[in-house]
């Protein structure tokens, strides 16, 4: 994949993407996170899309 992690700021992973990257990194990305570890709680994954930080939207 040509898809980078450029930052993470806490419990927030930053990733430069190419569009045609985009469906298989969100999948990707929302399996390891929510399945990082076996909770008696579920950890959810909000994600997130835009052109820049500033214009993201969830999707």
């Amino acid at each position: 994949m040509a898809s980078k992690m450029v930052l993470q700021v806490h419990d927030e992973l930053i990733f430069d993407v190419p569009e045609s990257e985009l469906p298989e990194l969100v999948e990707l990305v929302k399996n390891h996170m929510e399945n990082a570890l076996s909770l008696d709680v579920p950890l959810v994954v909000d994600i997130k899309a835009g052109p820049n930080w500033y214009e993201t939207k969830l999707i």
